[in-house]
């Protein structure tokens, strides 16, 4: 990418490396003849929907806006799954939806009689909780102990209620195809006396295949051995990050230096709780282009967000030489959960969404400013 085409600061997708990923996902969705959708709270940047159902037909919704949004830009109907439905949504939703998934016994009695009324077939499931997850940091955890989300095996009736179709488990967050295999022998242990009494099972997400050194072909040799036992089932997987995985980055400018008992900060023109907001949720460290961890006798800088929240920084990285304002920072693989979960908080400029395409050639997709502040806000 040439950035100086690019205006700071802004999310740029890369065209060709989100083509690399989804053929991959199209090859696994092929060979292993299983149905692989693009979940939206993990990457929901529709300008570029095109591009994906090239490869990918459907998605995946947790919200009515993200089932609108389904139809309206990838053009088919979303598979939905949601924690809790409300009475004034369920009916927008369900005209939106294919499939709906419920997180209880409860809301599935209240709202399945409302699928039975519409024109298009709505195929309804319950998510379930097999207890078993890989997922250490408790926040991203969907089978902690007292989790809301999903039934346990120990809640579910011998028979299934009537119009329950499938079967949906989450519990990965980027995880390995080993991962599955764990998780989906507990499920086969505990849920398995159930899959003859349905027509599909949503292995959800969490699956980086586009990752490096993930093992594919035993992701596509587990389904397929899956598929041999259960063969009446149709097996449904709906990554996020899969999908923008690696595929594009953050562009940001050094505005100010400041130094405080020996420690400096270089004060960007992004946040850290505003537009990068896993890095202080997972918490982790991105990679910035051209810095290495903290290297004794290079010039150090934390990276600092222009939010006044006091913990508004990550750090520290080493640079060959020192840092001065106007300096860019590439804040590399920052595409997915980054534009879906930012913020308007203290109203800073939001970062403009731009694709670098496949000719070498930057095209801004959308640019933010104080309107989409104060339509927010009243």
């Amino acid at each position: 990418m040439d950035y100086n085409k690019i205006p700071s600061p802004c999310y740029v997708i890369d065209e060709q490396l989100l083509r690399e990923n989804l053929t991959l996902i199209k090859s696994v969705k092929e060979r292993a003849e299983v149905e692989i959708i693009l979940a939206f709270k993990a990457f929901a940047t529709w300008k570029v929907f095109p591009i994906i159902r090239e490869y990918i037909a459907c998605s995946t919704a947790s919200s009515l806006s993200e089932a609108r949004l389904a139809v309206e830009e990838m053009g088919s109907k979303a598979h939905t799954y949601a924690p809790v439905y409300t009475a004034t949504e369920f009916p927008q939703i369900a005209a939106c939806s294919s499939h709906i998934t419920f997180n209880s016994l409860a809301q599935f009695e209240k709202y399945f009689p409302q699928t039975q009324n519409h024109k298009h077939q709505i195929s309804c499931g319950l998510r379930i909780n097999p207890e078993v997850s890989v997922v250490e940091t408790d926040l991203y955890n969907p089978a902690v102990a007292g989790s809301r989300l999903g039934i346990v095996a120990a809640d579910l009736p011998e028979k299934l209620p009537e119009g329950v179709e499938g079967l949906h488990f989450h519990v990965l967050c980027e995880s390995s195809s080993y991962d599955l295999e764990k998780v989906l022998n507990a499920v086969e242990a505990d849920f398995g006396k159930y899959f003859s009494q349905i027509k599909w099972l949503n292995m959800g997400g969490g699956h980086l295949m586009t990752r490096k050194n993930y093992d594919v072909e035993h992701l596509i040799a587990l389904l397929k051995n899956f598929k041999v036992k259960y063969p009446h089932l149709q097996i449904i997987l709906e990554p996020g990050a899969a999908f923008v995985w690696q595929t594009g980055v953050l562009l940001a400018t050094v505005q100010d230096i400041v130094e405080n008992h020996g420690i400096k900060t270089a004060m960007l023109d992004v946040s850290f709780a505003c537009h990068l907001p896993d890095c202080l949720e997972m918490p982790y460290k991105p990679t910035i282009a051209g810095a290495t961890d903290e290297v004794v006798g290079k010039p150090t800088y934390r990276m600092g967000g222009n939010s006044c929240l006091s913990g508004d920084y990550v750090g520290s990285w080493s640079f060959e030489k020192p840092l001065t304002a106007g300096d860019k920072i590439v804040f590399e693989d920052m595409i997915h959960y980054t534009t879906v979960k930012t913020t308007l908080f203290n109203g800073v400029s939001h970062p403009s969404i731009g694709i670098w395409t496949q000719n070498n050639d930057f095209q801004l997709i959308r640019k933010f400013g104080y309107e989409d502040y104060k339509g927010r806000m009243g």
